[in-house]
């Protein structure tokens, strides 16, 4: 299908993108979700405003001990960054099972947050890392945690004439072992099941253990009951099974045409398991 029509600004400046988003108009980024909803008429914005262009919001920084990601910043650019790799490998991890080269090119990671899809692979990842997302708008700016940002599917706290403009990531000590292992769809690339696992032994038990759903569930989550379960422990096979099969508990899981909700509960059990080994086996 063709999308209806529409007006396109691509401004010259970040100030220039946020008066015309507050003024109503639409924001664009990558355009891997909106482009498709539009031309299925499932999204019909009067006004789209270009931010892929703006350098403001293209950038991975270092900054007062925790690196700074501008939204604009493309997959491809999280995955081949030196700086992610040396001190946030997470981050750069993920984007590699993200659809295939074409997509990492054009996507990006503020749009992902922004579009909140309970399926998209980001949102994992953040929520083990405990990131700050900033929002922007005309007026001002302000900073919320994963938790009081994703609020449902497809549902975030930004607020109208607002935009997901950086992202701010922990600096991960030498010790700090991660990783981010997936279920895929096979026609899709999405996750039925995405675990992202962050980890620290201190004397032969879990002093940090940080766990980050998608795919299970209508929103992404921090799996705490794991968490709670294996922090201070020793991380043998028999606890870490243990823990993980608390990780879909009070969860109302997903049930469609490609996993019944006790299939995707049963897939989340053996993933949080499989990403807890493998950030073990990065953490000694």
């Amino acid at each position: 299908m063709i999308a209806n029509a529409f007006d396109y600004t691509a401004p010259q400046s970040l100030d220039e993108a946020l008066t015309l988003i507050g003024n109503g108009a639409k924001p664009l980024s990558g355009g891997m979700s909106l482009i498709p909803m539009m031309k299925l008429r499932l999204a019909s914005p009067e006004h789209l405003v270009d931010l892929g262009r703006l350098k403001e919001l293209s950038y991975i920084r270092e900054q007062d001990g925790e690196l700074h990601i501008g939204a604009a910043i493309t997959y491809y650019e999280l995955e081949s960054s030196t700086l992610l790799l040396g001190k946030c490998p997470l981050i750069a991890e993920t984007a590699t099972h993200i659809g295939d080269i074409q997509v990492r090119n054009m996507g990006t990671l503020g749009g992902s947050v922004a579009h909140a899809d309970p399926a998209a692979d980001y949102p994992a990842t953040l929520q083990a890392l405990e990131a700050k997302i900033v929002l922007r708008s005309a007026t001002g700016a302000r900073t919320l945690s994963t938790k009081d940002f994703f609020l449902d599917t497809f549902t975030t706290a930004l607020e109208p004439g607002e935009i997901v403009a950086e992202i701010i990531v922990p600096i991960e000590p030498g010790l700090t072992g991660t990783s981010y292992q997936k279920f895929r769809q096979p026609a899709s690339g999405f996750a039925m099941v995405g675990i992202a696992a962050r980890i620290r032994q201190q004397a032969g038990t879990l002093s940090l253990i940080r766990i980050g759903v998608t795919g299970l569930s209508g929103s992404s989550y921090r799996a705490t009951n794991v968490e709670a379960a294996l922090e201070g422990k020793q991380p043998t096979e028999e606890n870490i099974r243990a823990a993980s099969a608390l990780v879909g508990d009070g969860v109302d899981a997903s049930a469609d045409l490609h996993a019944s909700a006790d299939y995707r509960q049963h897939l989340a059990t053996i993933y949080t398991a499989k990403a807890i080994r493998a950030a073990l086996s990065r953490s000694a």
